[in-house]
């Protein structure tokens, strides 16, 4: 059965009416692809490789960039992919190029720089491949360049953020201390105060005292010359009465001793 199948494909491939239709179809698709009319291009390849069976590795990558161009990603990296395992280096150094450059378009610079690297060795007169080497490996020290920058940056942010806190932190310490401190003071005065007034209080409270026992002592002493005339049978009234006429006949007495004090002795006689 497989022989037969091979002879069937054999006589058509042979087939002068089969060879020019597939020479028709190349023919075209090469003149829709360099017109820029690539999904007419697509649509001629595509019949080439699958309706007759066509493996071109010319026509493979034509048809890989074909659904770049339009924007099919999905179909040029799985053409691209089969052609980077061709035997053909040149085609093999194209298929590994363009997947770098999907790649650097894509941001996978670390990915790019490994495919275009060995788009160079399989092909090193590649000069697209080397060109865009030079491009990615230059976006990815600015890319890390850039990522040092910010980490300094966000370091020196966060220093500064903790600098600016411990500013604050010392601000509310010392605003703290200073606040404890004009407490201090004011419990001081207060304290100072309350014990001066304390002071005030306990002499009032002390000459009060006295005063109350020097109260008690008149009282107490009335009371007992009250007792004492009363058990000598003198009424107070006497008794005021006794007093003035002593104190009367004690002035009379002193102002007749002044008097007498007064007069000059005879002459010659002593004054005694």
């Amino acid at each position: 059965m497989r022989i037969i199948v091979l002879l069937i494909l054999a006589i058509f491939v042979n087939d002068p009416k089969e060879i020019a239709k597939i020479n028709s179809l190349k023919k075209e698709a090469e003149t829709a692809y360099l017109n820029g009319d690539y999904e007419l291009a697509l649509a001629k390849y595509t019949l080439l490789r699958d309706s007759l069976g066509i493996i071109d590795p010319a026509l493979k990558l034509n048809l890989a960039h074909s659904h770049y161009h339009l924007g099919d990603t999905a179909g040029a990296k799985s053409n691209y992919n089969q052609l980077a395992t061709s035997e053909d280096s040149k085609m093999k150094s194209i298929a590994y190029q363009q997947l770098g450059v999907m790649n650097k378009d894509a941001g996978k610079l670390e990915e790019a720089l490994q495919q275009l690297k060995s788009a160079i060795k399989a092909d090193p007169y590649n000069q697209d491949a080397r060109y865009n080497y030079e491009v990615v490996k230059k976006l990815l020290e600015e890319q890390k360049q850039q990522e040092q920058q910010n980490q300094d940056q966000q370091n020196q942010d966060q220093e500064n953020k903790d600098g600016e806190d411990e500013n604050q932190d010392q601000q509310n310490q010392d605003q703290n201390k200073e606040g404890e401190e004009e407490n201090k003071e004011n419990q001081e005065g207060e304290n100072e105060e309350q014990s001066e007034e304390e002071k005030k209080n306990q002499e009032q409270q002390k000459q009060d005292q006295q005063e109350g026992e020097e109260q008690e002592q008149e009282k107490s002493q009335e009371q007992m010359t009250k007792e004492k005339l009363e058990e000598m049978g003198i009424t107070e009234e006497k008794a005021r009465q006794l007093l003035e006429a002593m104190r009367q006949s004690e002035i009379k007495y002193l102002q007749h001793q002044k008097r007498k004090a007064t007069k000059r002795p005879p002459s010659g006689k002593p004054d005694w």
